[in-house]
């Protein structure tokens, strides 16, 4: 945390925790919408739930482990640990009634009326009844492992995020209780089809169809009650980059350890037998506040199950991203490597296709017998990845590929594994990046031999190359045959893959050393024009806003008198709004049906604005720990159009959420920002 300014009030920053849950309730209030269909209704409820599974296991598993190390730590805006943990836990039990209300006091009945039902067991007729039961001899039967805890069998291992059933049984000759632990497995359907595939849709919950079969489990014993829960264990990746061993191997290491990580939160279904909580909390070691009593179902993230029903009227109508202009003619490819000859090319996803853009992009390189080389990093990519597919046929067809696969990429550490592994048997040159460091940014360069002259042609986005999650999520990314532009990306994977400790570039700042500095400096520039009467504004659209250092810096440039417009998805710690400290700043939140994830930054520039973008949000993180990338934008059509769809968003009307100085998020406007792009997209494109 940086020194306190003079006079900078202690309270100027919003705790990054409690402004997480903020972004996690405005995901709710989207579920709480009943002017979306119905089934987008349900998947918001869904994405709320994994969102706060992964909060725990890492943001607050984090807490717990700080905590546990006995020293006093204070957050930037002055909570100690202990005082952080009880407001989450407070706030938490509160969102958590709210999501259980949303979907069975309101999402469930208009399920109903839609053909769509969650029954259960007692529910059931007589002929379900009898299929459900030869469903469960035939596929769930035998896959349970009922486990005994008693003096000869130890408390099992309970997995993180694993439904599990405390049952109670009694032995009716000695009458002396068991309990016993039954997972609910994982690799069959959460919700159960009652009637056959093409009848109604009516499900019933798998902990249901189990808990009904007790006895069938348990024979010879009496079944006296059963409790159903869920473990939430710490997940974060502690990684010793010890340059004596294999990255590769140590990872490998520390995924085997991760599945024992210390449980962080207890979710169990309201109401619990007492005695039976008791036994849990004391064989997982968790504290009473960890406890978190759900009323209804469990798990809501497996609503994705129900999300994916063929129901097309209860969903967002399809959207088909449109081919960038200038990469077609008509119904016809054109050559990127000739288009962007010509001039530099913004793509807008999803609005923009990925397919027809980026990834045909990589796919010409790996098929042109003129290109010579292509270096790309990967964070994360797809299951099936046409991007990596090229990479490989790029390197069997004898071109030289250089790929940084960031094998920590927290959640994809072994699927990134699996990808380097596929990259290297192919022939490709597979690095893991540099000691210490994430490397987050997304490029690519392309070297082609042309006319006996080599042409460098490059890609720098804010999002992963990823064909799937870029139908989803809202990124930008340049195409250029800029001749600085490859020199510095040439320049950069030196860094990343030899010995070289450049810090400066020609277009690009890059983190850890030149993104804190370059940014503190264009908003400090901000500051003089506007004492100095010259033109000056800041705009800054990122997924989180968390530095202290950044944050005062803006105070400083409102404090002059610039006008600060920020459009942040998720996380802000800056209090907009405050007499002499914030009055210029604006803060602005727009969460829908795409995920907004790209970073932009523009500056007045006494009169000469710059637009930049890249990977980076401003969090400690990015700035100092990752490798990180910005890009200048430098071509006048880019600009205009970053221009237009950052007006379009800071526009009065639109739906969104203000930032007020007390810390309150306030829903505002009725204008679906997305929606105009969408259709803007597909005029331009027709």
């Amino acid at each position: 945390m940086p020194p306190t300014r003079p006079g900078a009030p202690a309270d100027r920053y919003i705790n990054r925790e409690l402004s997480w849950l903020d972004f996690n309730t405005r995901v709710l209030e989207l579920a709480e919408d009943d002017s979306l269909p119905l089934l987008e209704r349900v998947k918001f409820l869904a994405i709320f739930a994994g969102n706060l599974d992964e909060f725990y296991m890492v943001r607050i598993a984090g807490l717990k482990r700080r905590q546990s190390t006995g020293l006093t730590v204070r957050s930037p805006d002055g909570l100690t640990i202990r005082e952080q943990l009880a407001r989450v836990t407070e706030r938490t039990r509160d969102l958590v009634h709210r999501h259980a209300d949303v979907f069975t006091k309101d999402i469930t009945p208009r399920l109903e009326e839609a053909g769509i039902r969650i029954v259960r067991w007692p529910d059931l007729g007589d002929a379900e009844v009898k299929r459900l039961r030869e469903y469960f001899r035939d596929q769930v039967f035998p896959v349970l492992t009922p486990l005994a805890v008693d003096p000869a069998h130890p408390f099992p291992y309970i997995s993180g995020l694993s439904l599990n059933l405390a049952v109670q049984v009694r032995d009716p000759d000695t009458g002396a209780p068991r309990f016993a632990r039954l997972k609910v497995p994982n690799n069959v359907p959460r919700f159960v089809r009652v009637g056959a595939a093409d009848s109604e849709a009516t499900f019933l919950p798998l902990e249901d169809l189990i808990a009904a079969h007790l006895p069938a489990l348990f024979p010879g014993l009496d079944v006296i009650d059963h409790h159903l829960f869920r473990v939430t264990r710490n997940a974060d990746l502690e990684v010793e980059e010890d340059r004596d061993e294999d990255l590769l191997q140590a990872l490998e290491r520390e995924l085997a350890r991760r599945r024992f990580g210390p449980a962080v939160r207890l979710e169990v279904a309201e109401p619990m037998d007492p005695q039976i909580l008791g036994v849990l909390i004391s064989e997982l070691e968790v504290d009473k506040s960890d406890v978190v009593h759900v009323p209804g179902l469990l798990d809501l993230a497996a609503l994705w199950e129900l999300y994916a029903l063929d129901r097309p009227e209860l969903k967002d109508e399809p959207f088909v991203p449109a081919t960038h202009p200038r990469l077609s003619e008509g119904e016809t490819p054109k050559s990127v490597f000739a288009t962007l000859r010509e001039g530099d090319v913004l793509v807008h996803h999803p609005y923009h296709s990925f397919a027809t853009s980026v990834q045909r992009f990589i796919e010409q390189a790996a098929a042109d017998p003129n290109v010579l080389a292509i270096k790309q990093t990967l964070y994360r990519t797809s299951g099936d990845s046409p991007i990596v597919n090229a990479l490989i046929d790029a390197a069997e067809a004898g071109k030289q590929v250089v790929v940084l696969v960031e094998i920590k990429a927290r959640f994809d550490e072994e699927a990134n594994i699996s990808w380097a592994r596929s990259l290297e048997r192919a022939g490709c040159h597979v690095v893991y990046g540099l000691v210490g460091l994430k490397t987050h940014c997304k490029t690519a360069l392309v070297v082609r031999r042309e006319n006996g002259v080599i042409r460098r042609y490059c890609h720098i986005g804010t999002g992963n190359y990823n064909p799937k999650t870029a139908r989803l999520y809202e990124d930008l990314g340049i195409l250029t045959a800029d001749p600085r532009v490859g020199a510095d990306l040439t320049d950069l994977f030196n860094t990343l893959t030899g010995y070289s400790r450049q810090t400066t570039y020609r277009r690009l700042m890059v983190a850890p050393h030149g993104v804190r500095p370059g940014l503190v400096e264009k908003i400090r520039r901000e500051a003089r024009h506007a004492r100095e009467g010259r033109p000056a504004g800041i705009r800054i659209k990122v997924n989180s806003l968390v530095d202290e250092e950044m944050i005062d810096a803006l105070y400083e440039a409102s404090s002059a008198g610039v006008p600060v417009e920020l459009l942040i998805r998720g996380i802000c710690s800056l209090r907009p709004g405050v007499p002499g400290l914030s009055e210029n700043v604006r803060v602005r939140s727009i969460v829908g049906r795409f995920l907004e994830h790209s970073r932009t930054m523009w500056f007045a520039g006494g009169g000469e604005g710059e637009w930049w973008i890249g990977s980076a949000d401003l969090m400690h993180r990015n700035l100092d720990r990752r490798v990180e990338v910005l890009l200048r934008v430098c071509d006048d059509t880019a600009e205009r159009q970053l221009q237009h769809t950052f007006d379009a968003a800071m526009a009065e009307g639109v739906r969104c959420w203000e930032l007020s100085s007390d810390g309150a998020w306030t829903r505002t406007g009725d204008r679906d920002y997305q929606a105009a792009l969408m259709a803007a997209t597909v005029d331009h494109a027709g």
